[in-house]
Formats: structure tokens, C-alpha cells, sequence
């Protein structure tokens, strides 16, 4: 959804990978010139092709050039192939063996890839090694949203689980109402609210974390209904952030519910039970599950 009159303060800004739910036009594109962020941004297959297509492109480049000079020797007069693998071997820094240049047209080309070697390597291990580094959240979403009775209060719960073996320590919680409105002089806008926690942060999140919130007066969510929040223009938005315990890198990751996410009268399903043994034994498969409970 689009950010209103009022969202200044609201969630962190979607990735422009996701779906919102919007159609935007007009929109300027710069991919080239922010093409470094870009290919952060892309998943590890993109990113490694084209960073192939990039050495790709200085090879056939270069291979042109040896093609049109000469003065590689032992290259077959007019090869391509000759000129193309001479430019591989000069590229990768690898050594020459039979083909090597012999003339000053050849060897002030191979000056020049030598060069250019250089600025392709650094640009490509600056991005693998940052790609590498950038921390990622394994936490993970049940993908309904429950509202149910607990100690006598309708509450909205969501629940998390984080799918690393380690500790996110010093996480914060935010939930973030999102619904469309439109003010007395007819002006459409989204108009954000922050919903209160029972708890909005924990020093350490080991492996689930369950996220309520007292629909009591006042609430966004106090006259939704199960009919009525499905012609309803809302979303819900969680966004967390944390260290992780083991790299000690700032962790970030949102998800958000829709309408049709909403489960009325139902609770999660309890995830930790206890072994014949007497251990404890927490079962991710039921992350999602949900009961029948009061409403």
C-alpha cells in the first residue's frame, strides 16, 4: 500500500522486489546508475550472471581488438576463436603459453586488459564479499495472522520463528495498522497506526517469539469483524530488528498480513511439548497451525 499524508513514521519502505499490491507508472528507473545496489539487491543467480556477463563482455571486447591488430603470436590469421581465448588468458592473468603478444599494437592492448582486469576483479569480489557479508534473518512468519479470547481480552497474536540455530539478542517488535481513510474535505490517504504490545522487545529470541496485541478501546481492530475486515482496505505490518548473537550484525526482516490473513476465533497450535523423557521438544512443522478457540 501507498504511504499517505501521514506515514512519514510508519514501516521501513518495501523492497522494490515485492509485491505491494500497487501498479506504479511514471516512475524513474535507474538501474545503471545505482547498478551496484541493484545487484545486492538481486538473488545470487542474477548477480553471478552478470557478473560473468560482464568478464564475458571485456573478453569478446578485447578479443576484437587482438582480432583487428594482430601481433599475437602463433594466433591463426583471422581466428576469433585464437583472439578470444588470448584475451581469457590475459583477463584471468593466467600466463601466456603458445599465444603471446609480439607486437606494440598487441602489447599495448594487453596493457590495457591488464588494466582493466584489475577494475573487473575488484568490482566483482567487492560485490561477492559484500553480498557474503550482508546479514540475513532466517526468522520466519506463521501466515495467519489469530485473534482470539486470552485472560478475557480479544488479542491479536502473531507468532515467529527463527529459523537459525542462534540468539537475536536485543530485538524490537513493531506492528503497524495500515487503513485507508479519507478526511472531510475528500482526500484519500493511508493513515498509519502503531499498535501497543504486551511486549515490543526481548533481549535475546531464541526460537518462536509470539507477538500480542489487547484489542481493547481505541484499538484499530476493536469493530473488525470476520465479514466486515474482508471489504475492509487495510494491511498489517511487522517489521523486527536485532543483533544477531553470532556476527554481532544489525538484523532486519518485516512481513505483512492482508485481509484474508486474519483467523478469527482460532490460536496457534502449541509448538513446544514435552518427551517421554521428560525434554522438551519444540516442533517447527506446526509454526502455522492454528486451533478452534474463543472469540
Amino acid at each position: 500500500m501507498p504511504c499517505g499524508q501521514v506515514c512519514s513514521s510508519g514501516m521501513a519502505a518495501p523492497n522494490p522486489q515485492e509485491d505491494t499490491g500497487i501498479d506504479v507508472v511514471n516512475a524513474p528507473q535507474h538501474v545503471w546508475s545505482d547498478l551496484y545496489h541493484e545487484l545486492l539487491r538481486a538473488p545470487w543467480w542474477l548477480t553471478l550472471l552478470a557478473i560473468s556477463g560482464m568478464v564475458l563482455a571485456v573478453n569478446l571486447v578485447f578479443a576484437i581488438v587482438y582480432l583487428l591488430t594482430g601481433g599475437v603470436a602463433n594466433a591463426r590469421p583471422g581466428s576469433f576463436a585464437d583472439a578470444f581465448f588470448f584475451s581469457v588468458q590475459t583477463l584471468g592473468t593466467a600466463g601466456y603459453g603458445w599465444m603471446y603478444p609480439q607486437s606494440r599494437a598487441a602489447n599495448l592492448a594487453v596493457t590495457a586488459e591488464s588494466i582493466a582486469s584489475i577494475v573487473v576483479v575488484a568490482l566483482a569480489t567487492g560485490i561477492v564479499f559484500t553480498k557474503f557479508s550482508i546479514p540475513v534473518a532466517r526468522l520466519e512468519f506463521a501466515r495467519n495472522a489469530v485473534i482470539y479470547l486470552q485472560d478475557g481480552v480479544r488479542t491479536l497474536a502473531i507468532r515467529l520463528a527463527n529459523r537459525r540455530g542462534n540468539f537475536i539478542v536485543e530485538a524490537q517488535v513493531r506492528l503497524t495498522f495500515i487503513k485507508a481513510e479519507t478526511t472531510i474535505e475528500g482526500i484519500f490517504f493511508y493513515r498509519l497506526y502503531d499498535l501497543p504490545l504486551v511486549r515490543d522487545r526481548s533481549s535475546a529470541v531464541g526460537r518462536s517469539w509470539l507477538i500480542l496485541h489487547r484489542i481493547e478501546k481505541g484499538s484499530p481492530f476493536e469493530k473488525l469483524t470476520p465479514e466486515s475486515i474482508r471489504t475492509e482496505d487495510i494491511e498489517l505490518g511487522i517489521a523486527i530488528n536485532g543483533i544477531d548473537g553470532t556476527t554481532h550484525q544489525t538484523l532486519h526482516a518485516r512481513h505483512r498480513y492482508l485481509p484474508e490473513d486474519f483467523r478469527f476465533g482460532e490460536r496457534f497450535a502449541d509448538m513446544l511439548s514435552a518427551k517421554p523423557d521428560g525434554r522438551l521438544q519444540l516442533d517447527y512443522a506446526k509454526l502455522h497451525d492454528t486451533v478452534p478457540a474463543a472469540y
